[in-house]
């Protein structure tokens, strides 16, 4: 177990291969109702000594979305980090790479989901021509060139801009400090998936 979050990473306790299977594992318990974590007091404690996490997940803010809950991951399992539409700045580029470099992660998942309300903003804005101001605005605009790859006129443009937007920030992932390295020896693997609102599966992109 790290005890100090600020030591320098330790080998992983399993390999990134390993990781993304138990999130997959962890996605069809919850899928088919019978999940083996829950939200217990028991589990934060016993988990409240050090962290050796498998998995940094990035997703959305969306309240449909709850990460642990959709992988079936306890307290220690996940690092987790979200902003709308899985739109990274500074703050999520430097979270990312404290969990590989500090706490080991093997894993980096980049995890859209369908009829994602930011990324329909952003088809909106392209469409019309109008843009929000302000803080809004920024998420839009970091969203914007993925409508644009795939066309704000085509009427599937929701979806396939959220599944072009999660491929470009897998490959933003890969020049992240302290995550190219361990990418290019092997050591870390990214990955980009999608959610399915309707289903709760998640569906692992090629």
């Amino acid at each position: 177990m790290t005890t100090d979050p600020s030591a320098p990473a330790t080998s992983p306790v399993i390999t990134a291969e390993e990781a993304l299977a138990e999130l997959v594992a962890g996605n069809k318990r919850f899928v088919s109702g019978r999940p083996e974590h829950g939200h217990r007091v028991s589990s934060a404690a016993a988990a409240s000594g050090g962290q050796q996490p498998h998995a940094v997940v990035v997703g959305c803010i969306d309240s449909r979305v709850p990460l642990e809950a959709i992988f079936d991951q306890t307290f220690g399992s996940i690092c987790v980090v979200r902003s709308g539409g899985h739109v990274v700045d500074r703050a999520v580029l430097g979270s990312v790479g404290f969990a590989v470099a500090k706490l080991g992660v093997p894993l980096i998942m980049v995890l859209g989901h369908k009829r994602c309300g930011a990324v329909q903003a952003a088809v909106e804005a392209v469409r019309t021509n109008e843009y929000p101001e302000g803080d809004i605005g920024y998420l839009v605009d970091q969203l914007t060139p993925a409508v644009l790859a795939v066309g704000a006129d085509d009427p599937d443009a929701p979806e396939k801009a959220m599944r072009a937007h999660v491929a470009r920030t897998v490959r933003r992932m890969r020049d992240v400090t302290g995550v190219t390295d361990p990418v290019a020896s092997g050591q870390v693997d990214i990955v980009g998936a999608v959610y399915d609102l309707d289903t709760g599966l998640v569906d692992l992109l090629p």
